[in-house]
């Protein structure tokens, strides 16, 4: 069977359920940044995996959906200590995505959204800090959930920026998404809320153009009238407190790592080294206003309201591209993705659109706390 690359190299990784309930029959994968008991953690560095023992226990996502019924088959290659959104690893190869064999999967967890994609999982648990569940969704036509911060358990996973990590989950069909949801976050699923939604139209500006009407008429299409300005004029704002917090949220995390020189590959070791230069008096100007754009995003958002967007800025890239439009589309993503991470807010990524005969997927942001009601709105439109 082809596996699409979607795997880490070694004996796959299996787990048989060690319970019952709403996933009995079901698949998943794991990110190779989620600890599975007897397997190491490789975090798709060779230089990181040979610091790591086999790891003694679960992840505690894992753990959940062992419990409520479903089998592990596997664990899937990440970008490197997930610092990308492409979804290429230099050490153990670039999944081939199943939607659009020449281009991108999408990270950095390219090989949970390739398996499932592939249909060898139903489920696929991946980390998302800047969009690393939601770009790999867009790019393989797959539903994607990054939950409110703190709500899906960090335990068992190695944390890359831990005030913007988070667990989610890719799934084929609305369904499969709802029910992991609530098996990881303990609760049982909601009715469908009335729904107040808000078009962002200047993080449609990110978009290109062809991208940009094909999801804005499928929005239209789903009873989007009002119209907000998410970015409050500073769409560059969000991108600069993104890359500055985040970067001094990773070198606090894994300074001791970085110091031993690993050798990364070669799109992701000018991030690192970029991460190492900065300097972390500026950590507090950014965290002011990553504080004050929380409450805005909070206000603009009560139960019931959520604001619609692109999840990227276009379709998946083609593989392997080196060139302007990569930084480009680089940071159009990282800004479209801080607007869910800045705010610790849940979003979900829905496969609503086709440009080129490749998958685009569009977002629906909620407020905090509000996962329950954005996975019974995914379910209506869906």
């Amino acid at each position: 069977m082809n596996d699409y690359g979607a795997f880490v190299p070694g004996p796959r990784a299996r787990l048989a359920p060690l319970g019952s309930g709403p996933l009995d029959g079901l698949t998943f994968v794991a990110k190779d940044l989620l600890d599975v008991a007897g397997f190491v953690t490789g975090g798709g560095n060779p230089h990181w995996e040979s610091r790591q023992k086999p790891a003694a226990r679960s992840a505690a996502v894992v753990d959940r959906l062992l419990r409520t019924g479903a089998t592990l088959v596997g664990k899937t290659i990440t970008d490197e200590l997930a610092f990308s959104l492409e979804g290429e690893n230099e050490h153990h190869g670039t999944p081939v995505n199943p939607r659009a064999p020449d281009r991108l999967p999408g990270g950095s967890s390219s090989g949970s959204a390739v398996a499932v994609a592939a249909g060898l999982a139903d489920l696929g648990l991946g980390t998302d800090t800047g969009g690393s569940v939601r770009v790999p969704a867009s790019f393989c036509g797959l539903f994607g959930w990054r939950p409110s911060h703190g709500r899906v358990p960090l335990d068992g996973v190695v944390r890359f920026a831990p005030s913007y990590d988070a667990v989610g989950l890719l799934a084929g069909n609305a369904a499969h998404l709802q029910l992991g949801a609530q098996c990881l976050l303990g609760t049982p699923a909601a009715s469908p809320p009335p729904a107040r939604l808000l078009l962002a139209t200047d993080a449609f500006a990110l978009a290109e153009s062809q991208a940009a009407v094909a999801l804005k008429d499928t929005a239209r299409s789903l009873g989007v009238l009002e119209e907000v300005q998410i970015f409050a004029g500073g769409p560059a704002d969000f991108l600069e407190a993104y890359v500055t917090l985040q970067g001094l949220d990773i070198m606090r995390e894994h300074s001791d790592f970085l110091s031993s020189d690993p050798i990364f590959g070669p799109t992701i070791q000018p991030r690192f080294d970029s991460v190492r230069a900065l300097d972390p008096a500026i950590g507090a100007r950014w965290n002011a206003w990553r504080a004050e754009t929380t409450v805005r995003l909070r206000q603009l958002l009560p139960s019931g309201t959520f604001v619609v967007l692109p999840t990227a800025p276009s379709i998946a890239p083609l593989r392997f591209l080196r060139d302007e439009a990569a930084g480009r589309f680089y940071d159009a993503a990282l800004t479209l993705g801080s607007i869910a991470g800045h705010a610790g807010l849940p979003a979900v990524s829905l496969p609503v659109a086709t440009l080129q005969d490749c998958p685009l997927g569009l977002s629906i942001v909620a407020g905090h706390g509000e996962d329950e009601s954005l996975m019974a709105l995914a379910m209506k439109i869906a």
